[in-house]
């Protein structure tokens, strides 16, 4: 049965939990489900003006936050949202119609704030009786878009507060954000956190740090890539840069008058790798940063956080003891001197952050997906449920066999 994703390439999250719950549909209910994605804002068949409102989504969130953070504010009430339902919005309809009417989907998914409106309107179109579940994929603060059009289900993390706006009430899901079967692992060792260094060509590293900005690769990340290796003669960094082209440029000369010292990269397939063996994971506050490095057992340094959107997520891994909050240079470098002094403060932060961490979110999600279109749960899937249900409450699960990708289509 065709499952139809809605996502958006705003930032790299969206995508990314797709993808997880892509994943686990195929490897607990194997045969019974066809994923299919679709980018309704600024993929093919999408009106210009929203693509080019996703193509400048990355410029703002790095040079001008606070005017998104100001976007973020006036749009995010009942009468904002009724306006922007009845104009903008209405110009994703027709990508999502025509998904809708080409794969006949048993269910549609908006895993995107502003998708879940076309994703109610081709439902009622095309296909009254295809349910619509929204997977909310902010962390604590979620916009009022994310009910407008909210669909028949909604899945949030329970740490996520209830929405402005009128809407199918959220039913948190304790099991967080979906993330991809790599990072369903216990937390690395030291001698297992030394392999992975061997492995990623970093074996001569005394203390890493790894940087992260997000998809976009924001929050300041050649000032701060700069400041720990002028500052420490034994921190090594590696820079995960996303699609920042000029950020990776400029990093790259970096490294080269740095030898040994910084190593940088764009998109990686082996993030969950890089994450289980840092000492420190740096960078800003996104829902699926943060999602990624708690699974993986990492202590968090979150250098900044998005206006908005973003709101509420360092207090909320500063308060389960996973991290720090350091948005400027100097406190990052104070509180890595700290805690390369301290490593039992270190290991003390690892232990809460893969309690904070939920790998089992993907798995439950596709379980509530199944449930929804009425596939009847295997022995595979009771089994995985299980597990996922037992480790979210003794603690994170060893790792697990990586699932295959779905092939991604984008109609239209």
């Amino acid at each position: 049965m065709p499952v139809l994703f809605l996502v958006a390439d705003t930032g790299g999250g969206h995508r990314a939990a797709a993808r997880a719950i892509s994943e686990e549909l195929g490897r607990a209910y194997p045969g019974a489900f066809a994923p299919v994605l679709c980018d309704p804002l600024g993929g093919p068949g999408s009106a210009a003006l929203l693509r080019w409102i996703c193509r400048i989504y990355g410029p703002a969130v790095r040079l001008v936050p606070w005017l998104w953070g100001a976007v973020w504010h006036i749009t995010n009430s009942r009468p904002a949202m009724r306006v922007l339902r009845t104009s903008l919005l209405v110009l994703a309809n027709r990508p999502v119609a025509a998904a809708v009417a080409r794969n006949r989907p048993a269910v549609i998914v908006s895993l995107h704030p502003l998708t879940g409106a076309a994703a109610v309107a081709a439902r009622d179109r095309l296909a009254p009786a295809t349910p619509v579940v929204t997977v909310v994929t902010d962390l604590v603060t979620p916009h009022a878009a994310w009910r407008s059009g909210s669909g028949d289900l909604v899945l949030a993390p329970a740490a996520t507060r209830r929405p402005a706006g009128r809407g199918a009430r959220p039913q948190p899901a304790p099991l967080g954000l979906p993330v991809a079967a790599a990072f369903r692992c216990r937390p690395a060792g030291t001698r297992e956190r030394a392999a992975l260094r061997r492995s990623l060509g970093l074996a001569r590293c005394r203390f890493l740090v790894v940087l992260t900005g997000g998809a976009e690769g924001c929050g300041g990340m050649a000032r701060r890539a700069r400041a720990l290796i002028g500052q420490f003669d034994d921190v090594h960094v590696v820079a995960i840069c996303g699609r920042n082209r000029r950020l990776r440029r400029r990093l790259d000369a970096l490294a080269a008058r740095s030898p040994g010292r910084l190593t940088v990269r764009g998109f990686v397939g082996d993030m969950a790798d890089w994450l289980r063996c840092a000492d420190v994971v740096a960078g800003k506050a996104g829902p699926g940063t943060i999602a990624e490095a708690t699974c993986c057992g990492a202590p968090l340094i979150l250098t900044s956080q998005l206006p908005g959107q973003e709101k509420g997520n360092a207090a909320f891994v500063t308060a389960a003891g996973a991290g720090r909050y350091a948005p400027g240079v100097r406190m990052l470098v104070a509180e890595i001197s700290r805690l390369r002094a301290r490593p039992e403060t270190l290991d003390a932060m690892r232990a809460a952050s893969a309690r904070l961490g939920q790998p089992g979110a993907a798995l439950g999600i596709a379980a509530r997906l199944a449930a929804i279109t009425g596939v009847p749960a295997g022995a595979t899937a009771v089994a995985e449920a299980t597990a996922a249900a037992q480790s979210a409450e003794a603690g994170p699960p060893g790792r697990a066999r990586p699932a295959r990708h779905p092939a991604e289509t984008v109609p239209g």
